[in-house]
């Protein structure tokens, strides 16, 4: 290597503190073709230092013409995009045998993210059957290089890793066309890209302490973290509120691995969690909006003997019997309370802490979170999810969807929901986003205003919460935001619809479950297809195991996101096995689209064929323009289930239904045998359908002397 190179190569690794992993896997004995994302002008410099001398660059004329001097110092060839035959050129050098470097994006991001692949890159490897390596880059995106001025904090010598990966092939499918075939194989490419971002970005003994502080230097700690209706907390204010109320705590969890925390989406929220993950303790968060028993419930589960919580949250949310029930089963802390008693030398310590960058303290064993289920189960499931399975299903989302500093997150999800944890307090912290916390999902004229105000890019909703939002807001309140997240429930056609004509906005629906922290599948700006919850994320493994008599098969799947285990009431833990069972009913198309069939358990077994329980819901809805229906079964001797239809539509008939099916050639084994008229349905704190209470509803109706086919229960007893 000429004297010049090295000094080159010494100086550049010393300022990027560059990190170079996989080099060994790369094999030049046969055709190959390296692969990296391209995030700066000075990617082909970096990688030029690191790779083996024999591989060739491919450049794009006008870049050449303007760096002319230092592509003189390695082996490449000059292409024109425009050009169709500077392809076949590439073919020719790969078949040739000489190793050949390519960025399949074509392109420098202009987004932070994956750009899309060009088919002519698909071409190529089809062509030459090359072995084709994905190569990771990462930091560069954030140097003054990059075409991201605008949109992140750059600086002139970011920490920069580049991780080669596992190479793949691509062969050649004769029964489809040559077009259909490049496009499948930039798919592949682009998914190749994808999951080696993720896997350089992976940190599963992570503590998400760690990571905020992280996210605090490399953004600045004067940049605005999170937000709520009393005001904004910089990260410099965050962490050290953090630090100030983790030294508070330590004396008070002696001896304790686990701390429940009560409190609404806000940034004292925040603060507590990051307290108790700089002391390594477990927080337990309790879902309040299960009733009482059901907050005891999950106090015995998680063996919790401290719940911390607010007065004030207490005594707006109306929750002082609550509170009172804790305070004679376990100790209750009031963050007032402790703050007040912090002195001058507990804050003088945790600004020291910042300055010094003290990290979390080390624990036995992997830091976790316990969130609490609300399925049917007389008691509440905990589900432990460690750091990283939260910090991945975090890189997973960033590997898929652009999202960078510049962007505002407007979060009014509950924080003991996976959805609003994971999607709407840790990925803006973790990746530099403002975050606005809203308390309450269910104001919905105020939360549009909010959006309108706060100039936020991002919003996470459920369908039911959307639906609602998207009904009161002025057309132009949404106007700033770029992506729209649905979650936690099934996207209704007519909110879709909604937000895309009233305000241009198209939803990105996706699909997962609190087991899985919580996202497996997402519709995307680059793979979108609608009535779909979008493809797998990066580093999901999935398999369907069929079920008789229904279409799809049931998914079970696995992944750096999937959880550690369940807290089973009395039990202790039972830890998660290989592949985690999700009792969802689900169907794949060609191109790795998934569409959610049915709960497995939304299922009712009648005269031995399996009915869905969502069909039957949806046969409603169309009959009776109600979307607001809700099916249950119960056991039955003679049929083995029966269905019970809950609604919110006065005069609803089941006759009418009956006729309904039997125009539309429906089986008849879809009419409940019962109607049952409420005033509004129970919902679940994340907007869900609580099938749980309605599924009580049901079989107290069921007991004898109780009413016939018509139901109609007054709105005070709904």
């Amino acid at each position: 290597m000429p004297v010049i190179l090295w000094i080159l190569k010494w100086c550049l690794t010393a300022a990027f503190r560059l990190k170079v992993k996989g080099l060994e896997k790369l094999d030049f004995s046969g055709p190959a073709i390296l692969m990296p994302n391209h995030l700066s002008l000075l990617d082909a410099v970096l990688l030029a230092l690191y790779l083996p001398k024999e591989v060739t660059f491919v450049v794009n004329t006008r870049i050449a013409a303007r760096f002319a001097p230092f592509i003189r110092l390695r082996r490449h060839i000059t292409v024109d995009p425009l050009n169709p035959y500077s392809v076949r050129r590439m073919v020719k050098v790969v078949a040739g045998g000489t190793p050949l470097l390519l960025f399949p994006e074509g392109r420098i991001t202009t987004t932070g993210g994956l750009m899309k692949i060009y088919s002519g890159v698909g071409y190529i490897a089809l062509r030459t059957g090359a072995a084709l390596y994905p190569i990771a880059l990462n930091g560069l995106e954030r140097s003054k290089a990059s075409y991201l001025g605008r949109k992140l904090r750059t600086v002139w010598f970011p920490a920069v890793s580049i991780d080669v990966g596992e190479p793949l092939r691509i062969e050649w499918d004769r029964s489809q066309s040559m077009r259909r075939q490049k496009e499948a194989a930039a798919d592949r490419i682009g998914r190749a890209l994808q999951e080696q971002l993720l896997r350089s970005r992976l940190k599963p003994e992570a503590n998400l302490f760690d990571e905020v502080l992280e996210a605090g230097r490399r953004h600045g700690l004067g940049a605005a973290a999170c937000e709520d209706p009393s005001g904004v907390l910089s990260y410099r204010k965050l962490l050290t509120g953090a630090y100030a109320l983790s030294r508070g705590l330590a004396p008070l969890l002696q001896g304790q691995k686990t701390a429940a925390v009560l409190l609404p989406n806000a940034s004292a929220g925040a603060v507590t969690l990051l307290a108790l993950f700089r002391l390594g303790r477990t927080p337990a968060l309790l879902n309040f909006s299960a009733g009482r028993q059901a907050v005891l419930d999950a106090c015995e589960t998680a063996e919790v003997r401290t719940v911390l919580t607010s007065r004030t949250f207490i005594e707006k949310a109306g929750l002082e019997a609550m509170a009172a029930d804790l305070s004679s089963r376990v100790r209750v802390i009031y963050l007032e309370d402790l703050k007040a008693s912090l002195g001058a030398v507990v804050k003088l310590g945790a600004l020291l802490d910042l300055f010094l960058g003290r990290k979390a303290a080390s624990g036995a064993g992997l830091p976790t979170v316990i969130l609490f289920t609300s399925g049917s189960e007389s008691k509440p499931k905990g589900v432990v999810l460690s750091h990283g399975n939260l910090y991945a299903n975090v890189q997973q989302a960033r590997a898929s969807i652009d999202f960078t500093s510049s962007d505002s997150v407007f979060n009014a999800l509950p924080l003991f929901h996976s959805f609003g944890l994971t999607a709407g307090t840790l990925l803006p912290l973790l990746t530099g986003m403002r975050v606005y916390l809203y308390p309450s999902p269910l104001h919905y004229k105020v939360i549009p205003e909010l959006v309108y105000d706060r100039n936020a890019t991002i919003l996470f909703g459920t369908s039911t919460f959307l639906a609602a939002y998207g009904r009161t807001a002025h057309p132009y309140d949404f106007h700033a935001l770029r992506y729209v997240v649905a979650g936690a429930e099934k996207l209704k056609d007519e909110v879709r619809t909604l937000w895309n004509d009233k305000f241009g906005i198209r939803i990105l629906e996706g699909y997962g479950a609190t087991e899985t922290a919580p996202v497996l599948s997402l519709n995307t700006p680059l793979h979108y297809r609608k009535g779909t919850v979008g493809r797998f994320l990066p580093g999901i493994e999935y398999k369907l195991e069929s079920v008789p008599g229904v279409p799809g098969g049931s998914l079970y799947v696995k992944g750096p996101n999937v959880m550690q285990g369940y807290l089973l009431h009395g039990k202790g833990f039972t830890p998660c096995p290989e592949w985690y069972g999700t009792g969802d009913i689900v169907e794949l198309d060609g191109d790795g689209f998934v569409s959610i069939v049915a709960r497995l358990k939304r299922f009712a077994k009648i005269g031995g064929e399996m009915i869905s329980l969502n069909a039957v819901e949806q046969a409603a809805a169309d009959c009776f323009g109600d979307e607001t229906a809700a099916a249950v079964a119960l056991p039955d001797p003679r049929k083995g289930e029966r269905i019970v239809l809950f609604h919110t539509r006065p005069g609803a008939e089941r006759a009418r239904l009956s006729a309904y099916l039997a125009d539309k050639g429906i089986t008849s084994l879809l009419l409940p045998e019962r109607l049952v008229c409420v005033a509004s349905l129970p919902l679940l704190g994340s907007g869900k359908t609580d099938y749980a209470s309605l599924q009580r509803m049901a079989a107290e109706l069921a007991r004898p002397g109780a009413s016939g086919p018509q139901t109609h229960i007054p709105p005070k007893e709904a």
